[in-house]
């Protein structure tokens, strides 16, 4: 089994440079600061309540609410696979731990 790479050409904002451009002058492409975090089950009710349980311990480990953009549910029917992929589309820098290190520098230079 071969691995071949596959090149992209990708603006700063990482999408195709050939991808055609909205046409009207306030329309863009936006950047997406956000990462999907997924759950995968065939029971919806179980992979539901492992997305809740998670977000309360993320926000939990945060100390503020995580920024979700959106909760995708989509299916896989292929065989030996669970058929739900529910998806929470989480802001990368609440991911990463930002609002802590920003709470950490504020609170060493106040203190």
């Amino acid at each position: 089994m071969s691995e071949e790479a596959i090149r992209l050409e990708l603006d700063d904002s990482g999408v195709s440079v050939d991808l055609p451009q909205p046409p009207g002058p306030q329309d863009q492409v936006q950047g997406v600061p956000y990462r999907p975090v997924e759950f995968r089950d065939d029971d919806l009710p179980a992979a539901l309540e492992r997305s809740a349980q998670w977000l309360r311990e993320a926000q939990n480990w945060l100390g503020e609410p995580i920024d979700v953009i959106a909760v995708h549910l989509d299916y896989d029917d292929r065989e030996g696979s669970p058929y739900y992929d529910l998806k929470l589309l989480c802001n990368e820098e609440d991911l990463a731990g930002a609002p802590i290190a920003m709470r950490k520098l504020e609170s060493g230079a106040v203190g």
